[in-house]
């Protein structure tokens, strides 16, 4: 069931666009509970596009178009790999490897799993770091250069560390939701530089003392020293739920 969503939720009010803290549980698709619908509602805007998406577990930064046009350009901006995402997990056990890159093609399993190959053809591009919070376990910090399907989710798998309350990846039972949340949004639109974050609000992990007190500390997290890696060329729009 979706989370309460409120005016309180809109982080970000543009001309051209909304920028959302997603609630846990809040479906993409249209319907009574699809967040289009939900905040059509609250805006009282009948003409809302979204413009990327997250699984319906995930919580977070979520860019809307408030018109067409600037709905088009957002679109092509993801598609294009302009915009910087950034992302929370709660890791269920330590990762194989506090750092790095992780590259792959992914393929369709059974019961809406994927799984992450060795193969390069159209990989999904994961960088993370790894932290020990006490309290509150291993979090992971996460910058997917691309945007496939459970792409961090599975990420995070092929670690030997689920997220916590993932249990499609095998990740411990969830106490109260699925720990993966979309921190942060970096991007330019119409020359302007936008650096927008969602802090977590929802979930016992991400609303402990201890990870509140810790987040103010890396929320320049886009000057952090990721690893360089060279994309290959675009072939088709990615796919951008994660």
């Amino acid at each position: 069931m979706a989370s309460p969503f409120s005016s309180a939720d809109i982080v970000f009010t543009h001309p051209d666009f909304y920028i959302v803290n997603k609630p846990v549980g809040t479906p993409m698709h249209d319907g009574e509970n699809g967040i289009i619908t939900v905040l059509a509602a609250l805006t009282g805007e009948s003409r809302l596009y979204l413009c990327h998406r997250l699984d319906t577990v995930t919580s977070g930064c979520l860019l809307i178009g408030r018109n067409p046009t600037a709905a088009a350009q957002l679109s092509q901006l993801f598609s294009q790999r302009q915009i910087q995402k950034f992302y929370l997990a709660v890791l269920s056990t330590k990762p194989s490897k506090k750092q790095g890159t992780l590259v792959g093609d992914m393929k369709n399993r059974r019961r809406g799993q994927h799984v992450l190959l060795k193969t390069r053809h159209n990989p999904a591009v994961t960088q993370f770091f790894s932290y020990h919070l006490p309290q509150v376990g291993r979090v992971a910090l996460v910058k997917p250069l691309t945007g496939k399907t459970h792409q961090i989710r599975v990420a995070m798998k092929s670690l030997g560390a689920p997220i916590a309350g993932d249990t499609l990846y095998g990740g411990a039972a969830p106490q109260d939701r699925v720990s993966l949340h979309a921190y942060g949004l970096v991007f330019i639109y119409q020359n302007q530089t936008f650096r927008i974050c969602c802090p977590p609000n929802e979930g016992h992990h991400f609303t402990a003392d201890v990870l509140t007190q810790w987040l103010p500390k890396i929320e320049d997290i886009e000057r952090m020293k990721w690893p360089k890696f060279t994309l290959p060329t675009i072939k088709k729009p990615s796919d951008t739920e994660l």
